[in-house]
């Protein structure tokens, strides 16, 4: 006998044994499973965010005022932060972000990033020939397209 046909059907009947064991060869003995839902407790909510938000904020003293607009000096502890909320969220049967939570941070950035505005960016016009040539070179593509397909239309007797 072929030994390729014999690894094809030892094959065959390990994918067979697997479906009979996992109850998936016929879908009426399927277990029916049930989900728990676990309600959002908020004043428990409330109590984490806070004790994230106090370590954030002994983190934040440590980087100076005028660093704080950097994103790059305190990207970690804002991360750390993050992942605190979110972890303590999902573990209270929260949803993350939900609106106590966006709340405090909030609350957080204005108190920790509220000098931090950018100023406003000056749009400014292109200069002018490469405003022309923004504009021509696509007029100028498209009579091109239109040209082609008017002599192409027209050979269609000599191409068929």
């Amino acid at each position: 006998m072929d030994p390729n046909l014999v690894t094809l059907v030892k094959l065959s009947l390990i994918f067979v044994k697997a479906l009979v064991a996992r109850g998936l060869s016929d879908g009426a003995d399927a277990p029916v499973t049930h989900t728990l839902r676990i309600h959002c407790n908020q004043s428990l909510l409330l109590l984490e965010m806070e004790r994230c938000g106090e370590r954030f904020t002994a983190d934040m003293k440590q980087i100076l005022p005028d660093d704080r607009c950097n994103l790059t000096h305190f990207i970690r502890e804002y991360h750390v932060f993050s992942f605190c909320t979110e972890a303590n969220a999902e573990r209270i049967g929260c949803f993350w972000p939900n609106p106590q939570v966006e709340r405090f941070i909030i609350g957080l950035h204005q108190r920790f990033f509220s000098n931090c505005t950018l100023d406003p960016l000056v749009f400014l016009d292109p200069p002018e020939h490469t405003l022309t040539l923004l504009i021509l070179i696509p007029v100028f593509l498209t009579l091109a397209m239109v040209a082609l397909v008017v002599w192409s239309s027209k050979r269609s007797d000599v191409l068929a």
